[in-house]
């Protein structure tokens, strides 16, 4: 079945910039919908409010926190993995009876700086490894490992005949060590320069983010501020009346605060953009944009596009391959699920064919559990494995003003919604200069004793109080934040 909107359907934009006579009345015309007549229209004063609730922010709210700051940048570290583990390439017989050439961390980095430098992998002579490719598993001793070419020798095996030997195919994993008596930490190759195998030092991971500043404003003139309407308008904010820059001005403000969490979530790093900078007063791309969540996951977390697809979640398969993910990660066992409306169906229609306890597989539920009183297909959360998942729509996904409708251009890059930890983090920070708890996800904003720009709102004009001569009231709004996104392996976002 399919549901063709009507071609007449509201979906233009709430606002314009430009004075139009769809926002009049027409006094002069000649049609039966005008004034120019002799009888007096049966008036429906009220506003009618067709799409419930407008506003789409409240997602971070739920998930997260918000932090003041004083300084133009933020930054934090996050630990490293604690164990020793690097992919790289095998030589089925190399200087020895096998060689193992390092060229990257386990998370498959390339080598690359601050994080991994393969000259320094970890590991050491003597270290027992565990060598892991084509189906094959080899415990080998390290007997060299100056270099990124690490030289090693079989415990049970001639050579490492049987792995691949492909660049990069290999895992090796340090799982302990083994040394002759009376000796001490050495290279091991037997040469007259041989020194003291160096201790490990822990890696160092930092991130950092920078705010970004976000303004608008309303205007109304001091003849339209004093004129009165025949339409009673009504805001989000219970804001009501026959006075039409009430709601303007009420609906400015809520789309200014729904700005707020929408540039959070979708913003980007300056990449290659001259232009952008130009525009910025920027030097670089380093002083355009902030990291928004969905970048942050794309980035440093995990993505998944489902089994079969989009909105593919119609079976277990794609959890099952989810929770792997979280076990290979942090292995947070509470999971807040933020999904558009077809992910959420489809999830309520996966458990509901696996619960047996009712008629057809059915759960029924609302009024004591009673079969002929109410059917709830709809749930809340689920366990799977050890892992609790706790679903809720996200609007914003949904809105075809927003994200809704750039998921339907867009399907193959469509989000379905976002996997999130619960709970808090501790990172250090360095500004602070000591370990915090923090949410995963909060929001930091410049303040200080002077300025508080988390949400700053002022009037000018001359209407009401007077601030200046011009003959009109402006409400202004300003917010200078960035999202701070920790442990981003621990999150999912599906696609």
């Amino acid at each position: 079945m399919a549901i063709t909107a009507g071609s007449n359907l509201n979906s233009v934009p709430s606002s314009q910039k430009q004075t139009l006579s769809t926002n009049y009345l027409d006094f002069t015309g000649t049609t039966d919908n005008t004034w120019a007549q002799q009888y007096v229209p049966d008036l429906m004063e009220k506003e009618a409010e067709v799409f419930g609730k407008r506003t789409i922010s409240g997602f971070l709210s739920q998930v997260g926190a918000e932090e003041a700051m004083t300084s133009d940048q933020v930054v934090w570290s996050e630990q490293s993995r604690l164990h020793i583990s690097v992919k790289g390439t095998v030589i089925v017989a190399g200087s020895t009876n096998g060689t193992f050439t390092v060229t990257s961390d386990i998370d498959g980095n390339a080598g690359t700086a601050p994080d991994f430098v393969v000259a320094n992998h970890g590991v050491r002579t003597n270290d027992i490894v565990l060598i892991a490719s084509a189906g094959i598993v080899t415990q080998c001793l390290v007997v060299d490992a100056d270099t990124a070419v690490i030289q090693v020798e079989p415990y049970d095996k001639a050579d490492l005949t049987g792995h691949a030997t492909g660049s990069g195919a290999s895992t090796l994993l340090v799982v302990g060590s083994e040394y002759q008596k009376g000796t001490s930490y050495k290279d091991g190759d037997g040469a007259a320069a041989d020194s003291r195998t160096p201790a490990n030092e822990p890696t160092f991971k930092s991130f950092s983010n920078k705010p970004i500043i976000l303004k608008d404003y309303y205007e109304v003139s001091g003849s339209d501020a004093s004129r009165i309407g025949w339409v009673e308008v009504s805001a989000e904010n219970g804001t009501s009346g026959y006075l039409w820059y009430l709601k303007a001005e009420a609906d400015t403000r809520a789309r200014f605060t729904d700005y707020l969490e929408m540039a959070m979530l979708e913003s980007v790093v300056g990449s290659n953009s001259t232009v952008v900078d130009t525009t910025l007063g920027a030097s670089s791309d380093s002083g355009v944009g902030t990291q928004g969540l969905f970048d942050a996951i794309s980035d440093r977390g995990n993505v998944t596009s489902g089994v079969t697809g989009v909105n593919a979640a119609t079976d277990l398969a794609e959890f099952d391959a989810i929770l792997a993910e979280f076990d290979n990660q942090g292995a947070i066992e509470e999971n807040m699920m933020f999904v558009n409306r077809a992910t959420s169906l489809a999830m309520d229609d996966m458990l509901a064919s696996m619960n047996s306890y009712g008629a057809g597989g059915t759960s029924y539920g609302v009024f004591n559990n009673s079969e002929d009183m109410a059917l709830n297909l709809g749930f809340s959360g689920f366990r799977r494995g050890s892992y609790d998942f706790y679903k809720s729509d996200m609007r914003y996904l949904n809105d075809k003003a927003t994200r809704g409708g750039i998921n339907s251009a867009a399907t193959s890059a469509a989000i379905r919604g976002v996997i999130i930890p619960a709970g808090v983090s501790s990172v250090y920070d360095e500004m602070l200069g000591k370990n915090m708890k923090r949410p995963f996800l909060h929001v930091r904003y410049r303040a200080s004793q002077t300025d508080n720009r988390k949400l700053k709102t002022w009037t000018t004009g001359s209407v009401g109080a007077a601030t200046s001569a011009l003959d009109a009231m402006q409400m202004h709004f300003l917010s200078e934040r960035c999202l701070i996104t920790q442990g981003a392996n621990n999150f999912m976002l599906m696609k």
